[in-house]
């Protein structure tokens, strides 16, 4: 017995292998449509490691449970690998990965530094009546890829408690969520978005699990002090802000559970890279520190695999507290490729949301725009809108900078110039869905998305596409804004005009040149200086007339730097940028 490897519900020619981990049963039972749902039909044999094993003559597509008698009681449990279930409270049912026709899909980013992340939630992301679906997402991915974003993140999609939720309530980790097309549903969005050319990245959440309609919770009968059991701390580790369902990661095989979880996005679902929520309740009770260390080691140990056998991918962390050794992977760090950075959104926000011009700090500005970890460009995902940035009290920034008009041109020109402040510092830039048409109000997960205002808004959605086009240097003319290095050049508190160079080896068609000006005022014949004498041609000004007949206050040109410092004159429209490129 149990010659069969894996967890779960394991298909083979003729049957089905079945093998759980219940320390603490006596008897463990699989029952389901191929034995009639009968408790004594089917007994696991005890493989003497706290695992049951069976073969059966199941097949794929048939419903199933686990029986386990512990101490005297008989009870009923989903299977926690169960690849597939009829609903959060349903039945498992047997599913084969292998069985899907990827035809010549290949995952895998080749590299981080053309990386611009398009984060959506399924069910809301394009909905004009009821819930969306991973195929009502198929339906509009030509206008992420028209936009110029290249990877889209999906916030969970794990099986959730009921039929709404922003996912984060994981109930079945290895099942995707029934009612926005399950397994095959999610694989055909994969498929569809690398056809575009777009990767794709999926939320995973760890800190916790449920907390309701969990399969895990006291699965074999086993608890302590009335917690969760064998899945689960059984102390005051156990408390999280979102139930009391910590997973206990200092058991190796609820630590293999985890690494089973991320390796089946990678593998079974060609995903590109997975997004951990937030960390910092993985490796403290808290949230603030590392008195879980046994939870930083489960992280280090699923991304050194993750690295290992999956080098192409990419690992996000959702860590926020500016810690260097989450990207790290020297001795004692967590081995993630880059992390939310918390010290670029809440400055820049703070900056755009600011009820005057005396309140925008450009030394905090500028500290969020140079900001890098461990030396790398690419460390941390920068953004000034995310599923947390506008829910929970927080709104969408046309709504916090203009609240009686959030489609005028104040809501448009400080929404975009945030833009150019997140498309041109080091960084993985990530927008959330709908900010580049200006959507307003916040993040509601039955709420879609007002995908009208895609028209009504198209200057403010072509500033984001000529931006995304810089940032990717799509005409070869702006390399550096995807280089390793950062230059402050210009700070004129006066003017609230900022003003830095970006660059990767240098010189024409590479140094790229960004002025920022943070007033509500226009500035003519701005002296400014610039990284370096010669040719600056303008490649982009967002307060051009071609996005808007209300934009075009100053007229902006290309311009010849000269002394030194080099300098040149400037004129910038109100909360507007502009992006020089170096010819030389």
């Amino acid at each position: 017995m149990g010659q069969r490897e894996g967890m779960g519900a394991i298909p083979f020619d003729g049957g089905v292998a079945f093998r759980v981990w219940a320390p603490n049963a006596e008897q463990v039972c699989v029952i389901g449509d191929f034995n009639d749902w009968d408790g004594g039909a089917t007994v696991m044999e005890s493989e003497g490691n706290g695992y049951w094993y069976a073969e059966t003559s199941a097949q794929v597509g048939q419903e199933y449970k686990y029986q386990l008698t512990a101490g005297g009681q008989t009870f009923q449990r989903v299977d926690p690998y169960a690849r597939k279930v009829t609903n959060s409270v349903g039945n498992g049912v047997i599913y084969d990965h292998g069985a899907y026709d990827w035809g010549d899909d290949s995952p895998g980013l080749s590299r981080r530094d053309d990386l611009v992340i398009y984060e959506l939630h399924v069910g809301s992301f394009n909905a004009e009546q009821g819930r969306g679906s991973f195929q009502s997402v198929i339906d509009r991915l030509d206008h992420v890829q028209s936009l110029g974003a290249n990877v889209i993140e999906l916030m969970p999609v794990m099986e959730f408690a009921g039929d709404d939720s922003w996912g984060y309530n994981p109930a079945h980790l290895f099942a995707v969520e029934s009612v926005l097309g399950g397994p095959d549903g999610l694989k055909d969005l994969v498929k569809a978005a690398h056809q575009r050319g777009l990767a794709v990245i999926v939320d995973v959440v760890y800190n916790h699990f449920g907390p309701s309609d969990l399969a895990t919770w006291q699965f074999d009968g086993w608890s302590e002090n009335g917690k969760g059991g064998i899945y689960f701390y059984n102390d005051d580790r156990s408390s999280t802000p979102w139930g009391d369902t910590r997973p206990d990661y200092g058991r190796p095989e609820v630590r293999a559970f985890i690494r089973d979880n991320a390796v089946l996005w990678l593998n079974d679902f060609h995903a590109d890279g997975l997004r951990f929520d937030m960390t910092p309740y993985i490796r403290s009770r808290d949230g603030s520190g590392m008195d879980i260390p046994e939870g930083w080691e489960m992280m280090r140990e699923v991304n050194s695999l993750v690295r290992e056998q999956f080098p192409d991918r990419l690992l996000i962390a959702e860590d926020m507290q500016q810690n260097p050794a989450v990207s790290s992977t020297d001795e004692g760090g967590a081995a993630f490729h880059a992390q939310w950075d918390g010290a670029f959104v809440h400055p820049i926000r703070e900056a755009l949301k600011a009820s005057n011009d005396d309140e925008r700090s450009l030394e905090a500005v500028a500290t969020a725009i140079l900001k890098t970890y461990n030396d790398d460009a690419f460390e941390r995902v920068i953004y000034t809108e995310s599923h947390d940035e506008v829910a929970n009290g927080k709104a969408r920034v046309p709504l916090e900078v203009a609240p009686d008009d959030t489609s005028g041109e104040l809501a448009q020109k400080l929404a975009t110039m945030g833009a150019a402040m997140l498309l041109t510092p080091p960084g993985i830039p990530m927008l959330f869905m709908g900010q580049e048409f200006l959507q307003d109000g916040w993040f509601q997960d039955t709420v879609p998305l007002d995908w009208s205002l895609a028209e009504e808004q198209s200057g403010v959605l072509q500033i984001w596409r000529d931006l995304i086009s810089l940032r990717r240097n799509a005409s070869g003319r702006s390399a550096g804004l995807r280089g390793q290095h950062t230059q402050l050049v210009h700070a004129d508190d006066a003017a609230n005009v900022i003003a830095y160079h970006r660059w990767a080896d240098g010189g024409p068609g590479d140094s790229v040149f960004v002025v920022v000006n943070l007033s509500g005022e226009a500035r003519t014949d701005l002296p400014v200086q610039f990284p370096a004498a010669g040719g600056w041609e303008l490649l982009m000004n967002t307060d051009g007339i071609s996005y808007s007949e209300e934009y075009g206050s100053v007229e902006s040109t290309s311009v010849t730097a000269d002394g030194d410092p080099a300098s040149a004159s400037v004129n910038v429209g109100p909360y507007s940028a502009l992006i020089y490129g170096f010819t030389g």
